[in-house]
């Protein structure tokens, strides 16, 4: 580096994409502006709680909030700044990600990148048929011989390896022209998990690739997203990890297109938001992602825990990606990257378990030397995520619970809370309710089947999403309280096809949750009956856990949302759906 590659460099990020004085600026504002609402929040509830005096139940219910709210208001924040930048600010979106304008560029690629999909025991013929359907499309521009094919199997189901066997042969049959650009490989043990099968690929094939595109079983991308996120890394070659915007494929089952729909509108304002202070410290999910292979195998070696390998590993990988002075950044906008989404309520809730495993082991993280303080900070948010459900499931009992502790009800201010309630509500809705405004003015409602069908599926998806997440909400609590005495989930492969679920699996798995919403309701129908309206928003979807799992997982339901277009996905419009189909 020359004495003006220094001076240039000096007070820029390590891709020199930004000015970390201005980072740091846009981080004090995003962090002035949680305070405020949060203090707004407390403040307000204090005033509540406090109006007859504080008793026991007054103090716990005040505790729990604290724990459980930061993650609502920090999704509010980014929501807003978010749309803000989407709709009212000039060039909001380069402004935060100023590395999009170099994937617009005709220039050809010259880098060597290899497009890698990781699978253990999963149904081959799908996994494989999306990867081939990928290697049809990008062999068919111009710069597609820059790309290699690796599927790398971790399978310890020899049938299911024979099949993986069999179908790659038979893709390189099919295609002869890239068949030497079509690689398969499996281990013998599953050592390290996903994160030890791409390591491993790293040091087998790092002296043939600049860069690894890494894809889950259940991830589609279009050649235009490959091609850019090639030029993107040619054009700065110290981001490290450039993480793509994933939004759920079409789908037949209607748990997952109610999902879909909801998660896609919170997805697009909140993460424009988060991008716009985080900058080059931004999240890695693991897939759908380019990451650079020698940075990735010299820096990002996993730490070693008493308790057995890391599980969630990918954020941890971002981290110690930037400790090495790469830049990490997010995609912050919607544009050819797909994953799938688990089929139903049961399956959904089982990932969401591992998730927390795997989250939980940051505690012992959160220590290592040299991280970045945004970087420290994205592995906490991963432990707060998760340590809030309990205090959550805390606050329904404490609530229910309150008009027992003795406080006179004359004294309660039933308008205050009342009002309390409904805002932070609207509080909790802001990411996907701004996900909904910036759809409508962008004019993409047309691709969801026009402004009457997508209303609908909001209005659909917004029950949905309180009875979905009270459920999920209790099992995860439940589980994360069970952590500390051993309490365990396989970490397996998913099942990512919608079959019909019986009442039986259906009561097993959320028959807890059901118990626990009757309970709290019948505490509230002996203790303030005129409170039940209020509260069911948040005890419906405990009591109809088991009917909301078994209903969402019909194959009819499916059907019938799939032929009247309810919470479809823009791809599903003839106009715009290219080669991506649902499973």
């Amino acid at each position: 580096m020359t004495l003006l590659d220094a001076i240039d460099a000096y007070g820029m990020t390590p891709a020199r994409l930004q000015s970390c004085a201005t980072l740091t600026r846009r981080r004090l504002a995003a962090l002035a502006l949680n305070l405020m609402v949060y203090g707004a929040l407390c403040g307000w509830l204090a005033s509540i709680l406090g109006a007859g005096g504080w008793s026991c139940i007054d103090l716990a219910f005040f505790a729990c909030f604290l724990v459980a709210s930061p993650w609502a208001v920090l999704g509010f924040v980014n929501a807003m700044l978010g749309l803000w930048l989407a709709r009212f600010a000039a060039d909001g979106v380069a402004q935060t990600a100023p590395f999009l304008a170099a994937g617009e560029s005709p220039a050809a690629i010259s880098e060597r990148i290899a497009i890698v999909m990781t699978v253990r025991n999963e149904d081959a013929g799908p996994a494989i048929d999306r990867l081939a359907r990928m290697e049809t499309e990008l062999s068919a521009t111009a710069d597609g011989a820059h790309f290699s094919w690796h599927l790398l199997s971790d399978t310890s189901d020899l049938a299911i390896a024979a099949d993986e066997e069999r179908l790659i042969a038979a893709w390189r049959a099919q295609r002869p022209g890239s068949a030497g650009r079509i690689h398969y490989r499996r281990r013998r043990d599953n050592s390290g998990f996903k994160a030890g099968n791409l390591r491993a690929f790293c040091v087998d094939w790092t002296a043939d690739y600049d860069s690894m595109i890494v894809l889950d079983a259940d991830s589609f991308m279009q050649s235009g997203t490959f091609l850019q996120m090639a030029r993107i890394a040619e054009a700065h070659p110290r981001i490290g990890i450039l993480q793509s915007l994933a939004v759920g494929a079409p789908s037949r089952s209607a748990f997952t297109r109610l999902f879909q729909f909801g998660m896609r509108m919170g997805m697009r304002s909140y993460t424009l938001g988060a991008s716009w202070w985080t900058g080059d410290c931004g999240p890695f999910w693991g897939h759908n992602a380019l990451v650079r292979v020698r940075p990735f195998l010299d820096h990002c070696v996993l730490p070693e825990l008493s308790s057995g390998p890391i599980l969630s590993h990918d954020q941890i990988e971002a981290a110690l990606m930037r400790r090495a002075g790469f830049e990490v950044r997010v995609m912050p906008v919607e544009g050819g990257s797909y994953e799938q989404n688990p089929p139903d309520l049961a399956e959904f809730s089982r990932r969401d378990l591992r998730w927390c495993r795997g989250n939980m082991q940051y505690w012992r993280l959160l220590g290592l030397p040299g991280l970045a303080p945004v970087s420290r900070f994205q592995l906490a948010w991963a432990i707060a995520m998760f340590i809030g459900l309990p205090a959550s499931q805390a606050l329904l009992a404490l609530a229910a619970l309150k008009p027992f502790d003795g406080e006179p009800s004359s004294v309660f201010p039933a308008g205050s809370g009342i009002a309390f309630l409904l805002a932070y509500m609207l509080v909790g809705l802001t990411p996907k309710l701004a996900g909904l405004l910036d759809a409508a003015f962008s004019g993409e409602a047309r691709h969801y089947g026009g402004a009457r069908l997508f209303a609908l599926g909001a209005a659909l998806e917004l029950v949905a999403s309180y009875l979905l997440s009270a459920a999920i909400g209790f099992r995860t609590a439940a589980f994360l309280l069970g952590l500390p005495f051993g309490r365990a989930v396989a970490w397996g492969a998913q099942r990512r096809v919608a079959v019909d679920m019986s009442w039986g699996d259906a009561a097993r798995d959320f028959w807890p949750a059901t118990l626990f919403g009757l309970t709290l309701g019948g505490l509230l129908c002996a203790g303030a009956p005129a409170a039940v309206p209020c509260a069911l928003p948040f005890i419906a979807g405990l009591a109809l856990a088991i009917p909301f799992a078994k209903l969402t997982a019909s194959p009819a339901l499916g059907a019938f949302f799939v032929r009247h277009r309810l919470c479809a996905a823009p791809e599903e419009d003839a106009s715009t759906q290219g080669s991506v189909s649902a499973p």
